[in-house]
């Protein structure tokens, strides 16, 4: 048990607490200025010992610098892309901050400052990755009895912002196509099939169905600086899409072998993503607004967007939509693309007006009394 013994300072009486530590070490904390606090303290000790919770308090004198090779090291699964962008966030966000910073001197309300502050200047998208990184470093001191909980969870993050989608209709998609030259066909599969970018620069003639009319996503080529790294699908996820019956001959005519590339050159010619600037799909786009004035400005991943508001339009219900676009629920494809339901609620209501007066033998819309005979067929 710990026991609490006093002692003269300048300052007048001090109390020290002498404790074992679980592995049996004789250590003390001096320094109290009551005995109440130093009985505190020794209590919050054997308690800590005995639900196996106890904290050197010399432990934490690591720095968050420390501990975040550490920490990288165990996310040895993260796809090169990921990877970068959490070294930049890192190198870049936290390392300045809290680099230095004992990981037991890490507050919730200096965090907390530092998010808001963060949130001034940079996207909310940003300030959660940054955010993400400095509180997985501090889970690792908490796993390892550094620090006994992790002051920065539990900060308020700024909402993320839903920001306007441009959608393309058909017409507008086919004068991109159009204007796009020997890449046509690449502009129709992002913008009819819903491929990423990666996704669809990794397709391989073994990839492409034409008796069942299917894409089998299985591969991502994903560009990070001038390098292209091939490995699964975002998430890890391969699945299955539908290819529509017009793009099935131009597929087909690009197929030399099963394992060369659709887009690319050979087998492993892979094309880099155009200039965003001065690349060829801007260059399309701007041709393109020139014959459709009200046309909105897009890039590469809005015609993915596009995919999605083109399947809404030709029928396509919240389910098909999250599959074909490879979302990990349908509450996430719904969170996405919430504006393109909205016209769901519409036939909600009229659904349930004729419905209504089916049972109750009124006019449809009108709510006046009619009869059986001329209520319509229940939807």
């Amino acid at each position: 048990m710990a026991t609490i013994e006093a002692y003269e300072t300048k300052s007048g009486t001090r109390y020290r607490v002498r404790y074992r530590t679980p592995d049996h070490r004789q250590t003390d904390k001096r320094g109290f200025k009551t005995k109440r606090d130093a009985g505190a303290f020794a209590a919050s000790v054997e308690v800590a010992k005995l639900k196996g919770e106890y904290v050197a308090p010399s432990a934490g004198r690591v720095t968050v610098s420390e501990l975040a090779p550490r920490w990288l090291a165990s996310k040895g699964t993260l796809k090169p892309s990921s990877r970068a962008s959490t070294e930049t966030a890192w190198r870049v966000h936290v390392q300045p901050r809290w680099g230095s910073t004992h990981v037991s001197k890490v507050t919730h309300t200096a965090v907390q400052l530092w998010v808001s502050e963060l949130a001034k200047t940079k996207s909310p998208s940003l300030v959660r990755r940054v955010h993400v990184v400095l509180a997985s470093i501090l889970d690792i001191a908490v796993h390892d009895r550094l620090v006994p909980a992790n002051r920065a969870r539990g900060v308020t993050l700024p909402r993320r912002r839903q920001s306007h989608r441009p959608y393309l209709s058909i017409r507008e998609v086919e004068t991109v196509a159009e204007h796009s030259g020997e890449h046509a066909d690449l502009v129709r599969v992002l913008a009819y099939v819903g491929l990423r970018w990666s996704e669809a620069i990794a397709l391989r003639g073994r990839h492409v169905d034409v008796q069942r009319q299917r894409i089998a996503v299985v591969e991502n080529a994903v560009q990070t600086g001038q390098r292209i790294d091939v490995g699964t699908p975002k998430g890890h996820e391969q699945r299955s899409v539908p290819i529509p019956r017009f793009l099935i001959d131009e597929l087909e005519a690009r197929i030399d072998g099963p394992e060369d590339l659709l887009f690319g050159e050979g087998k492993t010619g892979y094309p880099m993503r155009p200039d965003s600037k001065r690349g060829w799909f801007v260059a399309a786009v701007k041709r393109a607004q020139a014959t459709h004035r009200t046309m909105p400005t897009v890039t590469l991943h809005d015609l993915r967007h596009s995919a999605a508001s083109i399947a809404v339009s030709a029928g396509a219900n919240v389910k098909a939509v999250q599959r074909m676009l490879g979302h990990s629920s349908a509450a996430m494809t719904l969170d996405v693309y919430a504006d393109l339901f909205d016209a769901d609620l519409d036939t909600v209501a009229a659904n349930i007006d004729a419905a209504r007066a089916v049972e109750c033998g009124q006019n449809v819309g009108t709510g006046t009394p009619g009869t059986k005979a001329d209520a319509p067929t229940s939807p």
